[in-house]
Parts: C-alpha cells; structure tokens; sequence
C-alpha cells in the first residue's frame, strides 16, 4: 500500500469513525434524566460492592458457580432450549439427562464453558472481532448442526424472532443487516466501541448499551447471536469495573423480564437508520436490569441473604454467635463440634462482613451479633 491510497483509507476509516461519532451523539443527546438518574443509582452500588476483601474465595466460589447454572439455564431458555436449571446442574456434574433433545445439551454446554472463561479470564480476554468470532465458536462446539458457520459471520440473510417458553416463533421482530454489509459494519462498530471506552469521553454505561442493540440490529451470525450478545455484556461490564458480574445473573433477569426485552428492541432497533434514531427504550432496559442486578449484589451481604455467601461450618458459627448474646470461641466450638481452627477462621469471615463484633480484649474476647 502506497503512501497516497494508505492516506486515503485512513481518511475513508476516521470518517466512519466520525459518523458513528455523531449518530451516538445524537442518540444520546436528549436522553431523558431517568436514564442519567439511572446510571447515578448503578455506579453508587457499584461502589458499595464489597469484592474479595470481604467475602473469601470459598463463598465467591460457590456464587460463582450458582451464577453459571442460572444463567446458562436463562440465556438458553430465552432462545427456545427447555433446559430447567436442575437439569443443567445434574448435566454438568456428569448426570445423564435423556428427556431433552440433544441440541438443548450442546447449547447448554457451550454456554456454560463459555461463561466460565470469562468469568475467570476477563482480565486477560480483549474485546475485539477475533474475541466475538471466537466466542462464537466456542459457544456452538458441541452443536452439529452448527459446526459449519461457528464463528463465521452469516452468508446468508436472517431475521430476528420473538420465542415463547415452548420454543416456537412468534412472529418477526425486525429485518438485519443484509450478510454483504455485516463485516463492514461489525468492524466498524467494533472499532468504534473500543475507541470510545479508550477515549472516556462518554460514560461505558451508554456506549455498552449502544453497542449491544446495534450488535442484535447487525445480528451478524446465523445462529446464537442472542446468547453471544449476552456473554459480551459479561465481558463488557467485567471490563468497564462492574465486577458482581458473575456473583448474580444478569441472563436470569432478562428472562424475567423477556417481553420487555422484546419491546425495548423492537421499538429501538425499528428507529434506527432512519432520521430520528431513539434507542432510549432499550437503554432504559438494558440500565434497569444493570440497576436490579447492582442493588442484589449489594443486597448478598445482607442478614437475608447470609446463607448464599457462607459455607456450611461457617453458617453453624453464625448461627451459634447470633443466638446467643455472647460466646467465647470455646462455646462456640462445644455447641457446634467444629474445630477450633475453623471456629476461628469463620469468625474472622464474619468479623470482615461486619456480622458480628468482638468484645473484650486477650483471653477474655468475646463475640456477639452486630447490630449496626
């Protein structure tokens, strides 16, 4: 490439570039206070997350693994599989399900692997169009039927369905980018997405939020593009310091929430392209599952929520201290019959989660409920 035509394609890339620019902004631009109050609300409880200082690496473990199954089971369920989240706890433990079809395990499979890796490798996994092709792949390994477009964008075109609980079409949400256009357009979105988050120049609320509904508008592959969508919010979110992200489900709220989901996209992505783009449905969505997800995350510390976040032995000590008004570490030890060292090592966990305070000082300490 010469010095004249190199110029000139980064002259063609920075105007696309710049055209993006100004349909985000004016997309943006007259978004309603709920939504700026919105985002306010998600980034004081983001905050107020108390991550690994506080809960030990037992007790994010097993959120962590509970979050896999709900939201396996969620994101698949939204796009037809029948799979409840039992049946998915007993497939991955090795336990032969033989009532459902075996695309319903495939795509659960490869859902479940492919969350797991974010969830334990977001750090080290950069968002880029190799990462969404590649996520892609990964999420229909185990799918036969698939195995010819994993992780190739769509040589065909596609539209986008609305799905009830048995799996069945409801009807056409919206038409896609046409398959000549979807490389074009996923560079470029890509591209722009990544500057954006560089730049700081918007909030990463709005330019995640931007990026998934132009991502589902594209829908750039044959099949899967919901529950890739879904991963990316993830990764994104993960990215962007929104770290509860695989201690509660966000796929389990939007199942919960699957018409709304529906409608935001629907009234957003029929706007967009022509004069007056208003994706503000879909934002005021995608922002308040972010706000429900943020407020239970806060929400796992609480007395309520105790059992989610504490081992068996650890419970038993709890429970010990909470009943009674104070206790040495020998009572506790004598009513539950755990071990010393346990006992011990539980009520530094509760002493970090603010359950319980210590009285006295030396030989003498004891515990009791905190009541603050």
């Amino acid at each position: 490439m010469d010095i004249v035509k190199t110029s000139d394609w980064f002259m063609k890339k920075n105007t696309k570039v710049h055209s993006l620019e100004r349909r985000f902004s004016k997309r943006i631009e007259s978004i309603p206070s709920v939504l700026v109050s919105k985002i306010a609300k998600i980034d004081e409880l983001k905050g107020q997350w108390v991550t690994g200082a506080k809960l030990g690496p037992q007790a994010l473990g097993r959120l962590k693994r509970s979050v896999l199954i709900t939201s396996t089971g969620a994101s698949t369920r939204i796009e037809g599989a029948r799979l409840s989240d039992e049946d998915i706890e007993k497939m991955m433990k090795g336990i032969n399900i033989q009532k459902f079809s075996d695309r319903d395990r495939q795509e659960v499979k490869g859902y479940y692997e492919l969350l797991e890796k974010v969830f334990d490798s977001w750090k080290n996994l950069k968002f880029n169009e190799n990462t969404i092709k590649h996520f892609h792949k990964e999420l229909l390994i185990y799918v036969e039927k698939d195995k010819e477009h994993r992780g190739e964008y769509k040589k065909g075109e596609n539209k986008v369905h609305m799905i009830d609980e048995a799996g069945k079409s409801l009807g056409i949400l919206f038409d896609t980018t046409p398959a000549y256009l979807t490389p074009i357009q996923m560079q470029e979105l890509v591209e722009w997405t990544i500057e954006m988050l560089k730049e700081e120049k918007y909030h990463p609320l709005l330019i995640i939020g931007n990026f998934l509904v132009e991502f589902l508008k594209i829908h750039p592959f044959s099949d899967g593009n919901g529950r890739v969508s879904r991963v990316l919010t993830n990764l994104l979110l993960l990215k962007c310091g929104y770290l509860y992200m695989p201690y509660v489900s966000h796929e389990k709220l939007v199942e919960d929430n699957k018409p709304d989901y529906y409608i935001a996209l629907r009234r957003s992505q029929k706007t967009m392209g022509g004069k007056n783009e208003n994706i503000t449905p879909w934002l005021d969505f995608f922002f308040e599952m972010v706000l429900k997800q943020s407020q239970m995350a806060v929400e796992l510390l609480s007395k309520e929520n105790i059992e989610k976040i504490l081992s068996e032995k650890q419970l038993l000590v709890w429970r010990c201290i909470e009943e009674g008004k104070e206790v040495s570490v020998r009572e506790v030890v004598k009513n539950t019959k755990i071990a010393r060292p346990t006992v011990k090592q539980a009520i530094e966990s509760l002493l970090k989660l603010k359950k319980i305070e210590r009285i006295g000082l030396g030989r003498s300490v004891r515990y009791r409920k905190a009541y603050s």
